[in-house]
């Protein structure tokens, strides 16, 4: 395994920010790693990265252990954290030899020039990073983080700050890295996650609450489908309740509403026999499975609303 991460614990102070956290990715696999605000995936990043150390637990990088043989951890780490730290004053291609140098990288100039053309820095070499805009400096960021060829990419929202066509030509960036290294990454767009990921980890207050294939995802919370209708008339919830096979309504405003079920009942008959005793309009009706997002707001949600 590329990174191995056993029984993880960090406490600062009496806050458990990772709490017995668990989980491996293999060279070859793209993981999304996934959570909301303070659930503790920066600081398991870092942890993985040897910026802090665990309170508990083991974290070893291609068999090295962060504690014992940070160094060796490190020469194999690629990182970008979600702050980006740059040096502003420096020019793109002065910094990138900066951090090729610290890296000991032997063909630098060869090497800094693949990493400028593959990040698409090409137009903007010669501008100072203070100048550029953010999705700019996002790619200066990739860029030092892929320079000495890691084995294993760490990168925390690598895609903040990009337009749509940079977001895309980085996607396509990140799925080619997938194919020959480990890459671990921190996004809170739930589509980049069903785009890229072959697998996802979901962590909540600490703890790892979901890790599965990105296909195998909707069966932690039951193989959901959820239907999205539009009525011409204002009804109530305690009316629509009253369909069989229901776990949730949810009004979306107006005469909208989306109702959840599980993938073993097809509610549609009912509706439609409900609409047509009720002589209501049935303006609209789509039925959809289970999002990433959807399973993410579900797994969170119920987490912390059952604290």
């Amino acid at each position: 395994m590329s990174v191995e991460v056993l029984g993880l614990t960090k406490v600062f102070g009496e806050q458990h920010a990772v709490e017995n956290a668990s989980f491996q990715v293999k060279k070859g696999e793209i993981l999304g790693f996934l959570g909301p605000n303070g659930a503790g995936k920066s600081t398991t990043m870092k942890i993985i990265t040897c910026f802090i150390p665990p309170t508990e637990g083991t974290v070893k990088v291609c068999g090295f252990d962060v504690e014992k043989d940070s160094m060796e951890v490190r020469r194999r780490i690629g990182y970008l954290p979600e702050n980006n730290p740059l040096y502003r004053d420096m020019y793109v291609v002065e910094y990138l030899n900066f951090v090729a140098r610290l890296h000991g990288v032997s063909n630098r100039s060869q090497r800094v020039a693949e990493m400028i053309e593959r990040t698409g820095l090409t137009l903007e070499r010669k501008k100072l990073i203070g100048a550029l805009s953010k999705g700019y400096r996002q790619r200066v960021g990739l860029a030092q983080a892929m320079l000495h060829d890691p084995e294993v990419l760490i990168l925390d929202e690598p895609t903040s700050g990009l337009d749509p066509n940079q977001l895309a030509e980085i996607r396509n960036l990140i799925r080619q890295l997938g194919q020959e290294k480990t890459v671990i990454f921190s996004t809170h767009i739930m589509q980049e996650v069903q785009a890229l990921c072959n697998r996802v980890v979901i962590i909540n207050r600490g703890k790892i609450v979901a890790d599965d294939p990105i296909e195998q995802l909707s069966d932690r919370v039951g193989g959901r489908i959820y239907l999205t209708l539009e009525l011409g008339e204002a009804v109530t919830e305690a009316q629509l309740r009253k369909l069989p096979h229901l776990l949730n309504v949810e009004s979306l405003g107006g005469n909208k509403w989306k109702l959840t079920t599980d993938a073993k009942n097809d509610v549609r008959p009912d509706i439609s026999r409900m609409v047509a005793e009720q002589k209501w309009t049935l303006l609209e009706m789509h039925r959809e499975m289970a999002s990433v997002e959807s399973i993410f707001q579900e797994l969170t949600r119920t987490k912390t609303d059952g604290q």
